[in-house]
């Protein structure tokens, strides 16, 4: 009975062992596609950062403004390919540009007050402004969301192979001690003289 049992424990255990490397492998996969569907998409918008002369010297108002040195300036030069860029040109980058270019307001503000003044073309030509600018803004941070979405699968996929690899080793190990041949204890008779028997008397 007691081997029996054991026997249960390996099996199952090889079987939750085969269940997490596979969900590893499977992990692994989606990790590496959604990654290099970002990057594929990224590269073909050919996106590049200012070169880094364009940091040497930032003020507010114009293309490189203050706010920008410690999050787009460590990507200058560089052609976006990664989520990690796209969040920092999409927030740090165009997103202030559209705030300058709205004067703070946001394109459902503006597009308001436009309807509201028809004849008013600069307005109208704002209004285009900071709905491209959006509009480009939500696609680098669309990507950006699959980019981490990638990563944490990667950490799953991780953690899945670990778990599995420790559950196929205590499966092993139970199974190597339950092949031990178990260890019987035999009762030995004692010996010696065997003891006189009393005499009877009359």
């Amino acid at each position: 009975m007691r081997r029996y049992s054991s026997h249960l424990t390996v099996i199952a255990g090889f079987a939750v062992a085969v269940i997490l490397l596979a969900a590893g492998g499977l992990l692994t996969w989606g990790s590496a596609y959604v990654h290099n569907t970002v990057q594929g998409q990224l590269a073909s918008q050919q996106i590049f950062f200012p070169p880094k002369a364009a940091f040497a010297d930032p003020k507010a108002g114009t293309e490189i403004t203050p706010s920008m040195i410690p999050s787009v300036s460590q990507y200058a030069g560089e052609q976006m390919l990664t989520g990690q860029q796209a969040e920092a040109y999409a927030d740090h980058f165009i997103a202030v540009h559209v705030a300058e270019a709205g004067g703070g307001k946001t394109y459902s503000q503006l597009s308001t007050e436009s309807q509201a003044a028809p004849t008013n073309t600069k307005l109208a030509g704002t209004v285009a402004t900071v709905f491209k600018g959006e509009t480009l803004r939500s696609m680098l941070l669309n990507a950006y969301g699959w980019w981490k979405v990638s990563q944490i699968t990667y950490i799953a996929a991780l953690v899945a192979f670990g778990l599995g690899g420790l559950t196929l080793i205590g499966s092993v190990f139970v199974l190597a001690l339950g092949r031990r041949p178990e260890i019987t204890h035999e009762a030995i008779p004692a010996t010696g003289p065997t003891p006189a028997t009393p005499a009877k008397t009359a």
